[in-house]
This record gives C-alpha cells, structure tokens and sequence, in this order.
C-alpha cells in the first residue's frame, strides 16, 4: 500500500511537473510590453490634440513568436470638446456634449522578417475610438471614430509606413456631414528614421541617445467636397533611453498646407510648428 502510494505521488509530481513545463513552453510563444509617459501635449500627424495642454499616454501589447500581436494604446485628447466656433449657449460650439476626453486605439496584425534580408514587414488595422456622446449625430454629423488598414516596410533604422481609411466617416469628416462624398479612401504616408546616435559614436554615457525624423502626407479624399484640407507635416527630435526603461525626449513639429481655416479653432491654428518634451517609462 506504501508502496503504491509513493508511486501515486511519484507519477504525480511529474505529471505536475510536465504540465507546468509545457505550460511554460506556452507561455514563452508570448511576450508583453507596455509604456507609460508623460507629455506636454499630444500631436497626432502634425496637429495638436490637446490644444498645447500635456497629455497622458500609455500602450500595452501582446505579442506571439508567430509575429502576431494585438494591442490598446490610450491618451487624453480635448479636440472634441474644444470650441470650434460659435453657439448657442457656448458649449454647443463644442463636437461632444460629454465624454470625449479619451482616445482608445485598438490595433493587431502581423509582423516578421523577409527571409534573412533584414527588410522587415507589419500589416495590420487600427480602430480609434473616442468614446462620449456626440451632439450632432441626430442632425447627421460625422463619427469621429475612425478604422484604418495599414502596411510597413523598415529596414535598420528606417521606415516607410502606409495607412489607409476604410470606414465612411475620419475623425469626424464624412459623407454624414451632409455631402454626397465620403472620407472613405482618405490615406496617411509617412517616412520615419530612428537613428541610434548613442551606437554610432561608440556607446557610453550617451548609448541611448537616437535622433527622430518623420515626413508624413494626410490625404483626405473628397477633401474639397468636404471642406478637410490634405497637408503634410514634418518631425524633428532626440531621445535618450535608459537601462531602466526611462524614456526622455523632445521633438519638433510643423505642417505646411494645415494653415487652412479649417485647422484654425477660436483663432488658434492646431497645425502651427510647436515643440514637446516627454517622460516615459516602458516596461
């Protein structure tokens, strides 16, 4: 009986022990990464979206051995409920009657390496969700959530990246907003470089230091027939990267073509050239 029993035990434990090997063989085909920062404003494609006030953004990813990954990226915003022009009373000027306050954007897709060639890929969609309600939904204003598909191809420190609306309304701008055309088809190119400053002159105190460049392109489909000029901005930045996962940077930022009336809001251009300073922590 003794003996039966320590065999139980025996043929349990390693039945334990297999099982929690091969749930760590599982768990080891995943990885997680997230990031936390402060900033002294949000610019989303050359334009402000906390009319210059700071901003709190974080992001948390999932990402499978596969080059599979899903993740949420989250920041305040105020363009929703800033005045826009006049109303009656005041706050009807405003795009939201309540809520948003807060951008959630939700993305997944796929990315890997082209054979040994050091070109890398990423496909995948993004959803930007605004939630709140919006005042003019019922008089047949525009959503502002907005779908994409996108396409990347990087190669070191470079990237040329394409992003592509697939729903009917971006953000806020649409068929709904009583013309015939939609902003389905509306398209985002960019060109980004992240050059490891720190690396190329040999390491040291400044190892994590990188210099950011991006040009980007917005352009808006039926951007006449709906009053949404097409614009492109430009990025200029450093950042330096710690061993703890400290993050601190700052960067520069203009557009050339977003002067148009339509990115004025209370006499104040949201596209204007303007500079932010960020403190991160990744983990």
């Amino acid at each position: 009986m003794r003996k039966s029993l320590i065999t139980t035990a025996v043929l349990g434990a390693l039945a334990v022990s297999s099982f929690a090997f091969a749930a760590e063989e599982t768990k080891s085909d995943f990885t997680t990464s997230g990031s936390v920062g402060l900033f002294s404003q949000y610019i989303f494609r050359g334009l402000t979206q906390t009319d210059r006030d700071p901003a709190l953004q974080g992001n948390f990813d999932i990402n499978h051995s596969s080059g599979l990954y899903l993740g949420m990226w989250g920041s305040n915003v105020s363009w929703l409920r800033d005045k826009y022009g006049t109303g009656t009373p005041a706050e009807e000027a405003t795009y939201y009657k309540s809520g948003g306050n807060l951008e959630i954007d939700i993305y997944g897709g796929f990315k890997s390496e082209i054979g040994k060639t050091g070109l890398g890929i990423d496909l995948g969609a993004l959803q930007y969700y605004y939630p709140g309600t919006e005042r003019g939904r019922d008089q047949g204003w525009a959503k502002a959530n907005t779908t994409e598909v996108y396409g990347a191809l990087s190669y070191g420190w470079l990237q040329a990246k394409y992003s592509h609306v697939v729903s009917k309304d971006a953000w806020g701008w649409g068929k709904y907003s009583g013309q015939d055309k939609d902003a389905k088809g509306t398209y985002y190119a960019e060109l980004n470089a992240t050059v490891p400053i720190g690396e190329l002159i040999g390491g040291g105190p400044l190892k994590g230091l990188s210099g950011i460049a991006h040009y980007g392109k917005q352009e808006f489909d039926n951007d006449t027939a709906l009053g949404m000029p097409s614009y492109e901005d430009y990025k200029l930045g450093l950042s330096n990267a710690f061993d703890n996962g400290v993050n601190i940077g700052a960067f520069w930022t203009d557009t050339k073509d977003a002067s148009d009336t339509a990115w004025v809001y209370n006499g104040r251009n949201i596209g204007k050239q303007t500079g932010t300073v960020f403190l991160q922590k990744t983990f």
